[in-house]
């Protein structure tokens, strides 16, 4: 759990860096438009649609463009994007680190063809559908702001709401859920006047790898190739993130 953390820790900072690139907007707006055309642009009745639409508020996503990107995805609105649909890709990285990758697509071809060029340009390769998948567990995540909040207080509050685990990172708690859970224990947090920051479905390692200083290096520059296609909604891997691997990643950025 801890390697995710980490990870996540990463990604945390990293997008509030980048709320105002166009990028980061382009993923959320995917996101809230496959969540309206599959469950319906009622936020109250569809839990993926709800936390995709408090995820993009929370990085600054204006009001309209959430509007336009429903209405897209119910079918009121013809944008001549075409149709976006969720696909996922497998493989492995240099080292033999493994790559459990979402992405949102119109244009399946191409983002095969993106996939299958990053890794191999990287040092990796694209593998078949469940040759790494069942190394992954999926669960929910929650980050919630740490700021004001004693630790042990909030992690019974989190157990409370019906969290599997709690973890505390430097600038936020995580509360995992099971992958039914997620937005049960999120609106149970929220009665609790929780403030939440994120609530994602994540996927999580069975079994960590740990990695020398070069293949940890290497693949985080994978890492960070995957998560500036635009495509790529997120990237999960077995590689052990503990305090060293982190100091890389610092490095890199």
């Amino acid at each position: 759990m801890a390697g995710h953390s980490k990870w996540a820790n990463i990604k945390h900072k990293k997008a509030k860096e980048d709320a105002k690139r166009s990028k980061i907007f382009t993923k959320h707006i995917r996101e809230i438009t496959v969540a309206a055309r599959e469950g319906g642009g009622d936020p109250d009745t569809n839990p993926r649609l709800s936390l995709a639409i408090d995820n993009a508020k929370a990085d600054n996503l204006p009001k309209d463009n959430i509007e336009r990107a429903v209405k897209k995805g119910t079918g009121e609105l013809d944008d001549g994007t075409g149709n976006y649909e969720d696909v996922t890709y497998e493989g492995y990285g240099p080292g033999g680190i493994a790559y459990f990758i979402e992405a949102t697509s119109n244009n399946l071809n191409r983002t095969v063809g993106d996939i299958r060029h990053i890794f191999t340009k990287h040092g990796g390769n694209l593998g078949t559908d469940g040759s790494v998948g069942y190394m992954f567990d999926q669960k929910g995540s929650i980050k919630v702001k740490n700021e004001g909040l004693d630790e042990e207080e909030f992690m019974l509050i989190a157990i409370d709401a019906g969290a599997e685990e709690f973890e505390a990172e430097e600038d936020f708690f995580e509360v995992i859920t099971s992958r039914e859970t997620l937005f049960d224990v999120r609106k149970n947090l929220e009665e609790q006047d929780v403030e939440i920051e994120s609530a994602d479905l994540i996927r999580i390692p069975a079994t960590e790898v740990k990695a020398d200083p070069d293949t940890a290096r290497k693949n985080l520059k994978l890492m960070e190739k995957f998560d500036d296609n635009d495509d790529v909604s997120n990237i999960f891997t077995n590689m052990k993130m503990d305090d060293e691997t982190l100091a890389l990643a610092e490095e890199e950025s």
